[in-house]
């Protein structure tokens, strides 16, 4: 049997899955006792099983293995179920509520769908499924004694978690926000399109009970929504994780990107003392960038202090309100245009350096803001005559 798209899928999703259960085994070896992390790390895991065994080329390859015709079937149902158990384990850890109720609820859920696995097992052995069926069990066995029982039992042990899972993420959904409750709002859909898929199959397990022939529901219509549902799912539960930290992120690039223009001016500037080690932007976080540039921005300006003049600043603040600007952007603009100044002066007459103590911490949002007027006409036209009135005092010498 070759492998057909319908496998690949199966194969590139379940192995993302088991990777991304893989990065989450350092933390859970340091916290062992962390039952969030323990639901999160088994749910990862048994929707990587689960969709790697059902795939048909795995179907295939464990009934062989095992000489056992039919072997696959409860495996893929236990990994089903265990699956179903961990969604609402998560879900249960993850919501605030007492430590003793949640315990309680853990320990009811996790006994109930381990009896549920095992009642599949042996409904399995004392069943007769001696005609191999790769994507047609459900139908094909529908009327079998006991493996009747074992199908209808997985299929109601998902259709319950994930309908009771679907439910409390939407409830929750409407009382958080950000990322948690978008992480929510994909999680509810994601577990409802699996109660479908569960009920699909019991309306053709159904049918040939009453002597239709629904086989088509089981063989092309219920597998559509099986992998994007278990995918959604665990996107919907890593998105509040990884959503904070992308924030954070982005804000981090925002705000160095921001900088850059007042970066480009002084990262040249001399600071006795400080010492500025480069950090390779590959592998260091915008965050930890962020605040190295910050520190040598700051380290510059107070470098520059001996040689900032109040009447330069004072000069481009007034030309900045009679352009109409607003106090607080006519502020940054005298700043800018002292600091820029000063940076001349220090590279032309550094002998003009005067004593002028300077300890004031300049925030975040000063040199953005800093940053973002060193562009502005006032600054520039400043700065050159600055420079005309050093050229003209050099040529009356």
């Amino acid at each position: 049997m070759s492998s057909g798209p319908s496998s690949i899928g199966f194969y590139i999703s379940g192995t993302l899955l088991l990777l991304a259960c893989a990065m989450k085994m350092p933390a859970l070896l340091r916290r062992r006792h962390d039952t969030l992390l323990q639901a999160a790390c088994l749910l990862l895991f048994s929707a990587a099983c689960l969709i790697l065994l059902a795939a048909p080329e795995s179907i295939v390859a464990i009934n062989r293995l095992t000489q056992v015709p039919n072997a696959a079937a409860p495996l893929v149902y236990a990994m089903t179920i265990a699956f179903s158990g961990a969604s609402l384990v998560l879900i249960v850890n993850w919501r605030s509520a007492s430590p003793e109720q949640t315990r309680r609820v853990t320990r009811l859920v996790a006994g109930t769908y381990s009896l549920a696995i095992v009642a599949i097992i042996v409904l399995f052995w004392a069943g007769d499924a001696s005609v191999e069926q790769i994507t047609l069990f459900d139908a094909y066995y529908a009327s079998t004694p006991y493996i009747r029982e074992m199908i209808v039992t997985y299929l109601l042990a998902q259709a319950v978690a994930m309908m009771a899972a679907g439910t409390l993420c939407w409830r929750w959904s409407a009382h958080v926000h950000g990322s948690l409750r978008a992480g929510l709002r994909i999680l509810a859909p994601a577990y409802l399109s699996i109660v479908a898929y569960d009920l699909i199959r019991l309306i053709a397990v159904a049918g040939r009970w009453t002597g239709r022939n629904l086989d088509f529901l089981v063989d092309e219509v219920s597998p559509q929504l099986a992998v994007p549902s278990c995918v959604f799912g665990v996107l919907g539960f890593a998105l509040p994780l990884t959503g904070p930290r992308l924030a954070t992120t982005a804000r981090a690039l925002r705000q160095l990107r921001q900088l850059t223009p007042l970066w480009k001016v002084l990262e040249d500037v001399p600071t006795p003392g400080a010492i500025r080690a480069p950090l390779p932007w590959w592998r260091t976080p915008p965050a930890v960038l962020l605040t190295g540039r910050r520190t040598a921005l700051h380290d510059a300006i107070l470098a520059l202090a001996p040689y900032c003049d109040p009447t330069v600043r004072q000069a481009a603040y007034d030309a900045d309100l009679r352009h109409g600007s607003h106090e607080a952007h006519a502020t940054a603009t005298g700043n800018a245009a002292m600091i820029l100044v000063a940076r001349e002066r220090q590279r032309t007459a550094p002998e003009e350096a005067h004593d002028a103590p300077h300890t004031s911490t300049w925030r975040l949002d000063d040199l953005v803001h800093l940053s973002q007027a060193i562009t502005s006409p006032i600054v520039r036209h400043t700065c050159q005559q600055y420079r005309h009135s050093q050229k003209a005092a050099a040529h009356h010498d």
